[in-house]
């Protein structure tokens, strides 16, 4: 059990996963969770499940800072979901809610001006000004938009499965890893929960087979999407370096920066997870000043 004088605890979550670290001068802790989207769970859910798999790792009580930066948590109500589960469970804790956004452009940008972008089991861009975003465009979400995220992905690869347009060798490899039937994959998707996570799960399929012409002619056409709808609707978009958090955007980074070379934007910063540099982040310029 961690015990620490004073400890300021920092998450990032996004709809699939949680990554948190608990920190001090010296003490760098890390654990992991469920992801908190207040689209998908409600303050209760998140309370009993922090209660169980993240409290009894340390004292909470002695936590004096939490900086919760998560998907969906965008609008005050959202926002207000996860807050209300955080403050019932430190009680002595500043606590601060942030969309997983902001996270991203503090992650890859510091206090730098500039353009950055998520691509994980959704997707999202903005315009960052140094200290928070600027300028935003909606990716409404894997039903209405997220290209080039694992879920639209997930969804083309799915789609041309139940459609029989899969590569005969893919389509036998496929159906010895799921053993999914069209009605249960439409069970999945319209009467189970999270119908997002189970169709960016189908990403691991790609990366799998990521040298396969047809998943990597997917990968493009999904990142083609994302730059076509998202990011060149930016004006003067071309005069920023691309930058860009999550774990798809990570894998399939070469076709990434292809694409991004195709709308005369140069390639910076591209990385997997923005933890470890949202920590740097908040020492640097938040932790100092508490």
């Amino acid at each position: 059990m961690v015990n620490l004088n004073k400890m300021i605890l920092i998450a990032d979550s996004g709809s699939t996963k949680t990554d948190w670290v608990l920190i001090d001068e010296k003490n760098h802790t890390r654990y992991k969770t469920i992801g908190y989207n207040p689209y998908f769970i409600n303050s209760e859910n998140i309370y009993h499940s922090l209660s169980e798999k993240l409290i009894p790792e340390f004292e909470p009580a002695v936590v004096k800072q939490v900086f919760f930066y998560g998907a969906g948590c965008s609008t005050n109500t959202n926002a207000a979901i996860v807050s209300n589960a955080l403050t019932r469970c430190f009680i002595n804790s500043e606590i601060s809610v942030g969309h997983d956004m902001l996270a991203a452009a503090r992650a890859l940008l510091g206090n730098q001006t500039g353009f950055a972008a998520i691509i994980g089991t959704g997707s999202n861009t903005c315009i960052y000004d140094g200290k928070e975003i600027e300028k935003n465009i909606d990716s409404l979400g894997y039903l209405m938009g997220d290209e080039g995220s694992g879920s639209y992905i997930g969804k083309k690869i799915l789609r041309d499965f139940m459609r029989e347009y899969l590569p005969s060798d893919l389509r036998q490899n496929f159906n010895e890893t799921y053993h999914l039937t069209n009605a249960e994959i439409f069970d999945n998707l319209y009467n189970k929960p999270l119908p997002n996570r189970f169709l960016a799960s189908f990403c691991m399929f790609a990366d799998k087979h990521n040298q396969h012409p047809y998943i990597r002619e997917i990968v493009k056409e999904s990142f083609n999407d994302f730059f076509k709808n998202l990011v060149s609707r930016y004006p003067g978009y071309e005069k920023h370096s691309f930058n860009c958090v999550g774990s798809v955007g990570y894998i399939f980074r070469d076709i990434l920066t292809q694409v991004a070379a195709s709308y005369n934007m140069g390639t910076g910063k591209i990385i997997h997870s923005p933890i470890d540099d949202l920590v740097e982040y908040h020492l640097t310029h938040t932790a100092n000043r508490a």
